[in-house]
């Protein structure tokens, strides 16, 4: 049905409020592909506050983990993708709570047990998540492969990438043991509260544009520059995995 709804869709502009709030939201993702914060990576200010400090710090290690989120476009640009075509309320929650269980569990036990998995590896996976996602919404699967893939366990799964990619930064910067388990719960609270005020402002974004004409015209375009962006960020990583 997605593929019958998007397969004439070309353009690139697009009229309305919602309309160009989502394309500035979408350009800023796309040029921060090549910025840290797309590797998860933590701001140099943040990680020195995080090896220096000892002891339970509860409201610091919400901050760190809203603003990490917030400003984390590969998780945004994720989001948005699982998201774009959800009209329900109850099917957004589903998939936002699935996404949220994947990668608070492997940030909490990947942190907690000390699991670290190369982190141009894990970042070019998350890449490759925004490309699955932008694919599946403009009907890929079905006319190439004539299946539906199930798009709850995928978003779990990917959920689970996001969240070894977290916990493996947390990992690289000798986070102290004294009042890690409450430190790590406060970063994950965090982590949901940015995760919510992004998702209120992708929603709003969204809401508007599709009730403009240029809905339908250009969710196959911005899908494609959805799948670009991931692509552009697997390769980064690639790269910088073999010339590190």
């Amino acid at each position: 049905m997605l593929s019958s709804l998007l397969g004439g869709c070309r353009g690139v502009s697009s009229t309305g409020t919602g309309s160009r709030l989502f394309w500035i939201f979408l350009t800023l993702g796309l040029l921060g592909v090549s910025s840290d914060a797309l590797a998860h990576a933590v701001a140099q200010g943040d990680k020195g506050y995080i090896q220096e400090i000892t002891g339970i710090n509860l409201i610091a290690f919400i901050y760190l983990g809203a603003k990490h989120m917030v400003t984390g476009y590969d998780h945004l640009l994720f989001l948005l993708g699982v998201i774009f075509f959800l009209y329900r309320m109850q099917h957004i929650a589903i998939y936002v709570s699935l996404f949220a269980l994947g990668h608070s569990t492997t940030m909490l036990l990947g942190v907690y047990f000390n699991v670290g998995i190369n982190s141009y590896i894990i970042d070019a996976i998350i890449g490759l998540s925004i490309v699955y996602k932008a694919l599946d919404n403009i009907g890929a699967y079905q006319r190439w492969f004539g299946f539906q893939p199930n798009t709850k366990a995928a978003t779990l799964i990917f959920g689970f990438f996001h969240g070894f990619g977290l916990s493996t930064k947390i990992i690289e910067y000798d986070i102290s043991p004294d009042g890690l388990i409450p430190n790590l719960l406060a970063f994950n609270v965090g982590v949901e509260i940015g995760q919510l005020i992004a998702l209120a402002m992708i929603l709003i974004a969204i809401s508007f544009w599709r009730k403009t004409d240029g809905f339908f015209r250009h969710a196959y375009t911005a899908n494609v520059a959805m799948m670009s962006a991931g692509f552009l960020l697997f390769g980064y990583q690639l790269t910088g995995y073999f010339v590190a």
